[in-house]
């Protein structure tokens, strides 16, 4: 583990609690257990590359924990960073599937795992670890709501897998194992899909808001409707692709958003997610750290990553 990656500034010279999570980070990849955040990095750039994006997303997951190293702790007392899974060259499917038993791991153990991408294709390991966690637990198959806050539905059905295909896949998955799986996008961009896409969205019954309906304005509305969603499910897979925040504010991804959802919008969702008491994994993606701008997309993440590990 490289040591730049959690390193801070240091206020213990000053009264109160003043530790951030550089002193509190534990860089191994076993000793969670029941209720510990755990980092997982997934450095694939693969997905983005089969997509036609613009690469840079494999370096995303040290740019994030540089940016969350020197936060204030507050009421989080320890979490993990277990490390990354690299994919190397064009073998997706196997870093993939290597990350999928990392984040299986980290369920079985009852840990609050979160994912640091690398490209979208992240998805598709994540939902690859609670499935087989699922599989091993045994009983009855939960309601499985997935909340994507996404500029793009990425439902290509096109194979093999990319950064764009991963939500048809899990939808697949779901279909053939008898998996009840449902999805929610919030944040998609009519410029940003085809209506190809929007066809297929309808056909699988994905939920879906566009960009311009997830405004500061509408935020009570989308509440509600997030709300009966989560009413509705079991547990929750939260995933966030950067891209659904405007460009000014997260310049560092593979398709920046000219509209976008505000910053305060996306918070908002994250958090009324985590207040369900449902959400049992976390993702971020395409955090570009080549295309980034003195780091503004880097903060970004850095803030709903820092209350994706809060208790």
């Amino acid at each position: 583990m490289s040591d730049t990656r959690w390193k801070g500034r240091d206020d213990a010279a000053e009264s109160g609690d003043t530790r951030r999570l550089h002193q509190i980070v534990r860089t191994e990849s076993t000793g969670y257990g029941t209720g510990d955040a755990v980092l997982l990095g997934f450095a694939s750039d693969a997905g983005v590359r089969r997509n036609h994006g613009r690469p840079g997303a494999a370096k995303g997951p040290d740019a994030i924990r540089r940016m969350l190293a020197n936060l204030p702790a507050h009421d989080l007392e320890r979490f993990w960073d277990a490390g990354d899974v690299t994919c190397e060259g064009d073998a997706l499917e196997e870093a993939q599937h290597t990350q999928g038993r990392k984040v299986a791991a980290a369920l079985g153990a009852g840990a609050r795992p979160v994912t640091l991408g690398g490209g979208h294709e992240v998805a598709w390991s994540s939902f690859q670890g609670l499935a087989a966690h699922l599989e091993e637990e045994g009983g009855a198959p939960p309601r499985i709501l997935i909340v994507n806050l996404d500029a793009h539905f990425d439902l290509r059905s096109s194979r093999p897998g990319s950064s764009g295909t991963p939500f048809d896949q899990i939808l697949e998955y779901g279909r053939d194992h008898g998996l009840p799986v449902r999805y929610a996008c919030l944040g998609v961009s009519r410029l940003g899909n085809t209506k190809g896409l929007y066809d297929h969205a309808r056909a699988l019954g994905v939920f879906y808001v566009e960009d311009t309906d997830m405004q500061e304005r509408h935020l009570s509305e989308r509440l509600q409707q997030l709300d009966a969603l989560l009413a509705e499910a079991d547990l929750v897979y939260l995933t966030i692709d950067l891209d659904v925040l405007p460009a000014g504010v997260a310049p560092g991804v593979s398709a920046p958003a000219a509209f976008g959802v505000p910053m305060s919008v996306v918070e908002a969702c994250v958090l009324a997610v985590k207040r369900s008491g449902k959400l049992r994994l976390a993702d971020i993606a395409e955090m570009n750290p080549d295309h980034d701008i003195d780091q503004h997309t880097a903060r970004a993440a850095a803030r709903l990553v820092w209350h994706l590990l809060r208790p």
